[in-house]
């Protein structure tokens, strides 16, 4: 039996979506992108350089998802697979195109931020910090969005972005860093502790 999006296919768990996909359900997995595309379009902008590589990286994260998904795991919640996959696609793209070197933690942080566009006075906090991950490597970037943005716990953040937990531990831990000294040049007047828990 085939579900209509809208009737069927919106009153199932994102698992239920992916074993109707499986099976042959030709609306269960765009009814499963639709349910979480905002949320993945956001993790794919935050960890990509661009928006336009956030873009294709996503593209080819969602073609990835609709060929594996028979081998998803039922012990993984579907969001944090999907997680998985758009971080892993973004992280491939921008080794292969090498879209920016990585910026080497000798280097003058002020230098890096004049090479920005130039923030307004009266941005928001949250602003700044999107445009200061962007300064970050790339797997510094994943694990502080993981954990710091989007809030997951260490554990399950390793798991999403497949490395272990002592791995997220010193991402996190030097992408802070970096980030505390990034922002300090874009708000100077700004101790650090007045930042949030995302550079703490």
């Amino acid at each position: 039996m085939r579900h209509t999006r809208g009737v069927a296919t919106s009153a199932m768990s994102d698992r239920e979506l992916i074993a109707a996909h499986v099976s042959g359900d030709t609306q269960a997995f765009a009814e499963l992108i639709h349910r979480h595309q905002r949320y993945l379009w956001r993790v794919a902008k935050r960890t990509s350089y661009c928006d336009e590589d956030a873009a294709d990286a996503l593209q080819e994260a969602m073609l990835s998802a609709f060929r594996m998904a028979e081998g998803y795991r039922a012990d993984a919640a579907v969001r944090s697979w999907l997680h998985r996959i758009v971080v892993n696609s973004c992280l491939d793209r921008m080794r292969r195109n090498r879209v920016r070197p990585a910026i080497s933690l000798n280097a003058s942080i002020a230098e890096q931020v004049a090479s920005l566009a130039c923030p307004d006075p009266g941005d928001d906090i949250a602003d700044a910090i999107d445009r200061a991950l962007m300064l970050l490597p790339a797997e510094q970037r994943a694990a502080v969005v993981a954990v710091d943005v989007e809030g997951y716990p260490v554990a399950e953040a390793a798991e999403v972005l497949g490395v272990p937990v002592g791995t997220v531990k010193s991402r996190c831990a030097r992408g802070r860093v970096k980030l505390a000294e990034i922002l300090a040049e874009f708000h100077p007047g700004r101790n650090r502790s007045a930042f949030p828990r995302v550079i703490t």
